[in-house]
């Protein structure tokens, strides 16, 4: 039986805007194909869930005068962006990489409709991009970034303020390790598309009468693609090995 309803919804709503704040831009979860409804219902359902194991924790801390609360709400939700935008920034890196591979293969393709978001991208980066998501899912990484949101209770107790520094501090070191793990993925294809470009470069020296771009083109993208069939296990591989130290790490 509930005794206090009042500091119940209180403390459900204080836990819903760190919840809330992390799937707002949690991968996956704040894509535009999913609806605005369910991406509200799947964060109240996570924050009843973790009402109950941090009850002592929130509960104490939700039931102040209402500037406070109003200052609880305002940094609870920049904490939970923060966690959120740390699984953002490593998957939008594998669309970075995907974006570099196409341009050092040639596939120069029109862009077309994303499969995740309002947006045009490359026909290859959006399938390299989606697969890597699809893995992640398959691996259960949405139950990693929960546990790091109860965890995050104790590293950033309820009601202790927001750490403007430590949040900058942690998304520059975020980004630092996905741009060397992403240019780890796309540094084959980065040497190969110098290679074959300075190579073609010295034969157009020799025959300058020779359209050279145009023969040499569909060589540089078959090569390009066999490339990526027989890296693409591997590639997708590094990625999701490296989610989790980058993660936790953040």
């Amino acid at each position: 039986m509930i005794t206090d309803p009042q500091g119940t919804v209180l403390a459900l709503f204080a836990a819903f805007c760190r919840v809330g704040g992390c799937f707002m831009l949690l991968p996956g979860f704040s894509s535009a194909r999913i609806s605005m409804q369910i991406r509200l219902f799947i964060a109240v359902a996570v924050s009843m869930a973790i009402l109950p194991i941090m009850w002592d924790t929130i509960y104490p801390r939700a039931s102040g005068s209402v500037d406070a609360y109003l200052k609880l709400i305002v940094f609870e939700t920049l904490t939970g962006v923060v966690i959120g935008l740390i699984a953002r920034y490593y998957v939008l890196g594998l669309q970075f990489a995907g974006t570099v591979l196409t341009m050092m293969m040639g596939f120069n393709a029109p862009p077309t409709q994303d499969v995740l978001e309002d947006a045009a991208e490359n026909q290859l980066t959006n399938l390299l991009s989606f697969a890597g998501l699809l893995i992640l899912f398959l691996l259960d990484f949405h139950h990693v970034v929960v546990r790091a949101l109860v965890d995050s209770y104790t590293v950033m107790p309820l009601g202790a303020g927001f750490n403007p520094q430590s949040a900058l501090i942690t998304l520059t070191d975020t980004l630092s390790q996905t741009f060397m793990i992403m240019l780890r993925l796309a540094s084959p294809f980065i040497l190969y598309g110098l290679v074959f470009n300075v190579s073609i470069g010295l034969i157009n020296k020799l025959a300058p009468q020779i359209p050279i771009y145009f023969i040499s083109l569909p060589y540089l993208i078959i090569g390009g693609m066999l490339l990526l069939y027989f890296g693409v296990s591997s590639l997708l591989q590094i990625f999701v090995a490296g989610f989790m130290p980058v993660f936790q790490g953040g």
